[in-house]
C-alpha cells in the first residue's frame, strides 16, 4: 500500500534518501513555520493526535519521559501540562533551529526546569540502557534513515515495562477517502506548505515520505522485533494517523 511518487524534480534526492544531514537542513528551513504548517495542514487535528498519544503512555508523576524527534517540543510542553504530567521531559532532536524555537516555547510556558532539550540522533541517543520510564516519537520515525535502529535504541533506553508511544502518518483503508486523502496530500499539501513555509522541497517530501512507510502491521511486527513484544496499532481519523502503543 503504497502512494506514487512526487515527480522526482520537486524532491532533493539527499531527503528521498533521508540522509541526516539534509532532512535536518529542510527542518531547521521550515522551523519558522512549522507549528502554523502542523495547525493549518491537519486542521487542527494534529493536537488531537498528540494528546491521544499521551494518554495512551498512562504517565505518573514520578516518570521521566523521552521525546525523540521532539522538533519544537509541541509533544514534551503537551505531557508536561497533561492530567498526570511526568517528573521531567527530555527531548532529542537532529534540527538546531527547531530545537532554538522549542526552547523559546520552553521558557514562554515556564517549563524550563522540568523539560531538557538536546541535540541528538534517534539512532544513537544520548541516555544510558534503562534510563526513562516512557517515550514518545511523533511523526519522526519515518524520516529517520534507519528506522530499526532507532526502534531499538528506544526499546534499549526504557526501562523494562516502560511504554512507547509512536505517532505517524498512514494511508486511509477506504478507497474513497485514500483517494481524496492523496489527491489532498499530492496537490493541495505540497502548495500551502511552499506558499507559508517558502521551501521548495519540504512539503512534496512529505506525501512522498508518507507513501513509503511500511504499512502498520508491518511497522507493528519491527516493533516487535526491536524490542517490543506488546504492540497495540490504532488508526486516528479513518486511517490518515497511527498510533502505535507499545511495551518493553
Amino acid at each position: 500500500m503504497t502512494a506514487e511518487p512526487v515527480a522526482a524534480s520537486t524532491v532533493d534526492e539527499g531527503l528521498r534518501e533521508k540522509q541526516p544531514a539534509r532532512i535536518a537542513g529542510m527542518f531547521d528551513a521550515i522551523a519558522h513555520r512549522y507549528d502554523l504548517l502542523n495547525r493549518i495542514l491537519s486542521g487542527g487535528l494534529d493536537q488531537r493526535w498528540r494528546a491521544r498519544a499521551i494518554a495512551a503512555l498512562r504517565l505518573e508523576t514520578t516518570d521521566l519521559l523521552l521525546d525523540v524527534c521532539t522538533g519544537t517540543a509541541d509533544v514534551a510542553l503537551s505531557a508536561l501540562v497533561s492530567p498526570t504530567p511526568p517528573r521531567r521531559v527530555v527531548g532529542v532532536d537532529f534540527s538546531r533551529e527547531m530545537l532554538r524555537l522549542g526552547l523559546a516555547k520552553t521558557r514562554r510556558r515556564r517549563q524550563h526546569v522540568s523539560l531538557l532539550l538536546a541535540q541528538g540522533d534517534a539512532t544513537r541517543l544520548p541516555l544510558p540502557d534503562g534510563a526513562v520510564d516512557a517515550a514518545t516519537i511523533a511523526f519522526g520515525i519515518r524520516n529517520v534513515q534507519q528506522p530499526d535502529v532507532a526502534c531499538r535504541e528506544l526499546a534499549r533506553v526504557l526501562r523494562p515495562g516502560g511504554r512507547l508511544a509512536v505517532l505517524e502518518f498512514g494511508l486511509p483503508a477506504s478507497p474513497r477517502f485514500r483517494a481524496l486523502y492523496l489527491w489532498y496530500a499530492r496537490r493541495v499539501l505540497p502548495v500551502i506548505g511552499r506558499a507559508v513555509s517558502r521551501h521548495d522541497s519540504a512539503y512534496a517530501y512529505l506525501p512522498e515520505s508518507v507513501g513509503k512507510f511500511p504499512p502498520p502491521e508491518e511497522f507493528g511486527h519491527l516493533l516487535q522485533a526491536c524490542g517490543f513484544p506488546h504492540v497495540e496499532v490504532i488508526p486516528l481519523t479513518l486511517g490518515i494517523v497511527y498510533l502505535y502503543v507499545a511495551q518493553r
